[in-house]
């Protein structure tokens, strides 16, 4: 009788503690989604959307084929390839002038569900003036959005290439 006094105390203890982890990373998740900062901190959240996932850059890694930062781009707006990002393809189009990087179109980006709206309307942005400030596919990759990072990095790779002179 002893013994299962003291599974039941056990088992009670072990339902507490684990009702206490559940709550403690439901409210931790809860915070995350209040206080997100995507991209880099000089970056600002556009105020029309309320962001409701964590998207962050992660370390730089190596980059698919990009051309060097100091290159010149012959004027045009230059098409890239399709890319697989996993829930959908990414195509962007690289918009020169002055032989600079002036702005970049998203063709094609996973949205055809709440999750890959949510997630790709936060990224692009950051994605396309990282691309515009290092006038090069060289972005970081966005963490919650590392699939789409990498599609783009590829095809907007592709379009330089094609704006390459």
């Amino acid at each position: 009788m002893d013994i299962l006094k003291k599974y039941f105390q056990v088992s009670v203890f072990l339902a507490f503690f684990g009702l206490l982890i559940v709550v403690k990373n439901y409210i931790g998740h809860a915070d995350e989604e209040e206080s997100v900062a995507i991209g880099k901190p000089n970056l600002q959240t556009p105020t029309t959307q309320t962001p409701s996932a964590a998207v962050t850059p992660v370390a730089n890694t190596t980059a698919p084929t990009s051309t060097p930062n100091n290159s010149i781009y012959k004027d045009g707006t230059f098409t890239g390839s399709v890319e697989d990002a996993y829930y959908g393809n990414i195509q962007v189009q690289a918009v020169i002038q002055n032989g600079k990087i002036a702005d970049v179109l998203f063709l094609q980006y996973p949205n055809d569900n709440r999750t890959s709206i949510r997630i790709n309307s936060q990224s692009n942005q950051y994605l396309k003036e990282e691309a515009i400030a290092a006038q090069s596919a060289n972005v970081n990759i966005i963490s919650g959005a590392s699939d789409s990072s990498f599609a783009f990095r590829k095809s907007m790779a592709t379009a330089l290439q094609r704006a390459h002179k």
